[in-house]
């Protein structure tokens, strides 16, 4: 039946069966990312929460690389690092206080930035599932309009318009219809899942980047009220 169609449904169906192929890798990796991402996420969670040194954490957050609340650690924690080293620069002219705001502010564009960083690799792909849901559908329509267009005509070069002459031509059309309906649904299903799947994580990175903030700013008083001003990486903290 398809290979008896005319050419622009066959182009149709080729267009629609590319795309419908993209759309079930997406599918697939957006899986395997997701499931490494949790599992990661799960193992780094339990190792900062007892964990006692930035530094350790941070050794260990290097073999979570799908992780994304790893991710937004060694963001806030080569931040911090960075702040540490310029120090003195930072201090010269500047109450310890200034010192202080300026610090915890670099640190929370760079937990901001990190999450919306993380977002967006998250995101990466899905626009193609949303785009093959809304047009994929009309894609294979116009092959189906095409296919009875090009019957039509034929049915009045023959002058004959009996149902052995009709049907052929219109069933060969009525398959791009349905190749559109089978590249548009599981592409709504798919980016409808891990959509929600993205808000929910967002809500996660977000809410872990508040208690990181947190566990920094108070080192970053502890350190000052102490009098070196120095936060260091590797030194104790309380989570």
């Amino acid at each position: 039946m398809i290979l008896d169609a005319g050419l622009m449904v066959k182009f149709v169906l080729g267009l629609l069966i590319a795309l419908s192929i993209a759309c079930w890798t997406i599918i697939f990796m957006k899986y395997r990312l997701f499931k490494r991402a949790t599992k990661e996420s799960s193992r780094f969670l339990n190792v900062f929460w007892n964990s006692k040194s930035l530094g350790t954490v941070f050794r260990e957050s290097k073999e979570l690389r799908e992780s994304h609340l790893a991710e937004i650690f060694r963001v806030a924690y080569l931040e911090l690092g960075r702040l540490t080293k310029s120090s003195d620069r930072e201090r010269s002219g500047s109450t310890d206080g200034e010192v202080q705001m300026l610090w915890m502010d670099n640190i929370e564009r760079a937990l901001r930035s990190a999450v919306s960083g993380e977002v967006q690799r998250m995101e990466k792909s899905l626009p193609l599932l949303a785009t093959t849901g809304n047009t994929a559908p009309f894609i294979g329509l116009f092959g189906t309009v095409w296919g009875i267009m090009a019957s039509f005509h034929g049915i009045g070069l023959k002058g004959s318009a009996t149902l052995a002459v009709v049907a052929p031509g219109i069933s060969e059309a009525l398959v791009a219809t349905a190749a559109g309906l089978a590249a548009a649904i599981p592409a709504v299903v798919g980016y409808n899942h891990y959509a929600n799947r993205v808000r929910g994580l967002e809500t996660e990175m977000a809410n872990f980047a508040n208690d990181l903030l947190n566990i920094v700013k108070r080192d970053i008083l502890k350190r000052f009220a102490r009098g070196d001003g120095r936060p260091e990486g590797d030194e104790e903290f309380e989570s």
